[in-house]
Formats: C-alpha cells, structure tokens, sequence
C-alpha cells in the first residue's frame, strides 16, 4: 500500500509537527506501508480554506500517486465535519484509504466504513438543519411584512431611453444604473411595449 501522511501544526499552539510525523510514520512501518509522500502545514490555521500542503497532498491524490491519506487526528486534516466528509467523498471516488491515527478510524476496515457513512448522516442532517433555520427566518421576516429577497428595482423606461439617447450602451447604462445589461434590455422592451399599446389604444 502507498501512503501519504498529512501532518499540521497552527501558528499559536508552539506544537511541532515532527511529534506528528514520527508517529504517522510509525504506523506506517507497522502495516508495511510504503510512504510515497509527506505533507506538512507547519503554521497554518485549520480554519483557513486553502493550505499550501493540504492543496499539493488533494492534486496528487487526483493523480493518484498514492492509496492512503494517514493523519493523526481529524482536527489537524479538516475544518468541521463537512469539509472532512468531502474530502473523504473525494478520497473514496478516487480508490483512496483514510486514516486517522489517533481516532482509529481506518476507511479500509468494515468499522472506518460505518464511521464514514455515520459522518455522512451527521452532516446531511446540519445541512437539513441549514436549510429548516433559513427556510423559518424567511417565514417569520414575511409575516413581519418585511421585504425578503432582492431589493426591488426602481427603474423605467424613461431612465434608460434618456441614456439611450445620450449615445450609450446597453452595458454603459447597465453599470451606471447598478444593474445588469440584460436587465436594461429588458426593462426597455418591457417599456417600449407599453407606449406600443398606449398609442394604439389612443388611434
């Protein structure tokens, strides 16, 4: 089995990441794995979206350099839980292993597969959760008589024909008014209809 180890250390717990590494390796040499890779964010908040290492250890995964991701805890891999699931989505569409030393959770075994199908639930139901709490705000906003959505617009035709007029494009005027050019081209069909059937109505 070809393994990458993935170790991190952030910029305010003086930890080092060598502790880290030395017992991925460990493990590594107990399973006779072979470490085709070692990636190391020494520094670096977990919070933060985008890590040097973590970036270069998911392209090699692409490339399929390796057939384990080893880390020695969640918390030094991923920010919350559905970052974690996704990259373990990733991971598992790409034939890949994951472990995480100090939890014990090994995606190869039967009990690190039931792990990450619980993981899966844990976040579906945050999202479910999301989306219920959105859906309640949005409800409660309105009963209120508060606008809820985008802001509406208060443009007319006139605005835009004054412009038109000036020798300015649909994408000039667009930019001045805060609104995109089809928009503009909209709302000056919308209105040129509207003194269509006005002078018709008058004839």
């Amino acid at each position: 089995m070809r393994a990458a180890i993935y170790a991190r250390v952030s910029t305010n717990n003086g930890q080092d990441p060598s502790m880290q590494t030395r017992e991925l390796r460990e493990y590594c040499q107990r399973r006779n794995w072979e470490i085709e890779g070692e990636y190391v964010d020494a520094g670096v908040s977990g919070a933060k979206d985008s890590r040097p290492e973590m970036n270069k250890l998911l392209a090699d995964a692409h490339r399929r350099q390796f057939d384990a991701v080893i880390v020695w805890k969640f918390d030094r891999f991923a920010r919350s839980v559905s970052h974690l699931l996704r990259a373990l989505e990733t991971f598992q569409a790409l034939g890949i292993e994951f472990v995480s030393l100090t939890e014990g959770v090994d995606t190869s075994t039967p009990a690190g597969k039931m792990v990450f199908t619980v993981l899966g639930a844990v976040a579906e139901l945050e999202r479910s959760l999301i989306r219920e709490r959105v859906k309640a705000g949005l409800r409660n906003a309105k009963a209120k008589g508060k606008h809820v959505g985008r802001p509406k617009l208060s443009l007319d035709g006139s605005q835009i024909a004054r412009l038109r007029s000036q020798g300015l494009s649909w994408l000039t005027i667009g930019k001045r008014l805060g609104v995109g050019e089809g928009t503009v081209r909209r709302i000056a069909q919308a209105s040129a209809k509207t003194l269509a059937s006005t002078a018709s109505a008058s004839d």
